[in-house]
């Protein structure tokens, strides 16, 4: 009976090349998945699944594969690279996919037919409803019957300026002080009727608006910004300055989300510069380090620091990067004092295999 079992056949050729290369080193090796488990931390669960194809590894468990079996550690991450990005393509494409079929679903649950592109014309109901409606957020005014208006009061109405103004035909026209007095208190009534008209010409606006006054009051108003509220991947459960300070693994970020845009050296630890194009952060990564070797990384206003401990392996915790991730550089510095820092990775050719970060036979390593 074989060991392993098949490996899915929908996997991408990398990943499925990487997973057979892991079952290699396990065979080789002789441990068996529960010793494995031992070695290495990560439960025997996880790696079953890593071993049949069904999830990939992060990082760090493949570097304690390499420790337990023997392997070089930077071989095993440049083939564990090539499969996450791998990885990540497979995901982008299912989750496009998807998104086709809930569409297709919302669209056969509304009764819209496969080929329309626009939904079905609203019922003459419909529309008589939405206009007779007001207009949400605005307040209703009631009614208010227009008034009649007039540019001057007529004699009609205030019969007694006529008896003031026209002349007793028996009584002589009066001469001197009398007709000055005569022509002040005409003057003070017509200036009294023209403020009832001004008065009533302000009331009839306020309460009877024009229609475009009312268009220019609501063109000025500026419109609503949308809410702009980001869609995250499953698992992801942060972005930006939301994720500063936090752990990537913990927020989703890593994985199938993370590039390596930059690496390097400081001794024997390798200095990795790890960045999520989904979170919009970095965070830096050493690996084959002694205890207490330490790896930092500034970015965005923020730096951060994480230790080797005894797996020889740390990460820091996200800061923001809102620029080139390829210029974000983080630096390592040994128990012994020997400094290195990252430098940026060039870019390989689809399918063409990434250039090991291991030093030539007999270079020395500063």
């Amino acid at each position: 009976m074989p060991r392993w079992k098949a490996l899915p056949e929908e996997l991408d050729p990398q990943v499925r090349e990487f997973a057979g290369q892991l079952r290699r080193l396990v065979d080789r090796s002789g441990l068996s998945v529960a010793a494995l488990a031992d070695a290495t931390g990560y439960s025997k669960t996880s790696w079953e699944r890593y071993l049949n194809g069904r999830l990939l590894p992060p990082q760090r468990a493949v570097v304690a594969l390499a420790e337990a079996t023997g392997a070089h550690p930077a071989h095993l991450t440049t083939l564990w690279e090539l499969a996450e990005r791998a990885w990540s393509r497979d995901e982008m494409r299912q989750d496009v996919t998807m998104e086709a079929i809930s569409v297709a679903q919302a669209r056969a649950a509304l009764g819209w037919d496969a080929d329309q592109a626009e939904p079905p014309a609203k019922s003459a109901r419909f529309t008589k409803a939405t206009k007779a409606a007001p207009a949400p957020g605005t307040t209703q005014m009631p009614s208010v019957p227009q008034q009649r208006r007039t540019d001057s009061p007529s004699a009609a109405d205030f019969p007694e300026w006529a008896a003031a103004a026209a002349p007793s035909p028996a009584a002589p026209a009066p001469q001197g002080p009398a007709r000055r007095t005569r022509r002040g208190r005409t003057l003070m009534i017509a200036a009294g009727a023209a403020g009832v008209a001004l008065l009533g010409g302000a009331a009839f606006l306020l309460l009877n608006p024009g229609t475009d006054t009312a268009k220019k009051t609501a063109a000025s108003r500026p419109a609503a910004a949308p809410s702009a509220k980001q869609v995250l991947p499953a698992g992801v459960r942060c972005t930006g300055a939301g994720c500063v300070g936090k752990d990537p693994e913990a927020m989703g970020c890593g994985g199938a989300h993370a590039i390596t845009p930059s690496r390097g050296r400081a001794g024997r630890a390798v200095i990795e510069v790890r960045y999520s194009k989904v979170c919009h952060t970095a965070w830096a990564r050493i690996s084959r380090a002694a205890p207490g070797d330490q790896a930092t990384l500034s970015a965005g206003g923020h730096s951060a620091t994480a230790q080797a401990e005894r797996d020889g392996a740390a990460y820091t915790p996200m800061v923001e990067v809102t620029g080139d991730p390829a210029k974000v550089a983080a630096c390592g510095t040994t128990v012994a004092g020997v400094k290195g820092c990252s430098r940026p990775v060039p870019a390989t050719p689809a399918g063409a295999p990434a250039p090991s970060t291991a030093p030539s036979t007999g270079a020395a390593v500063r």
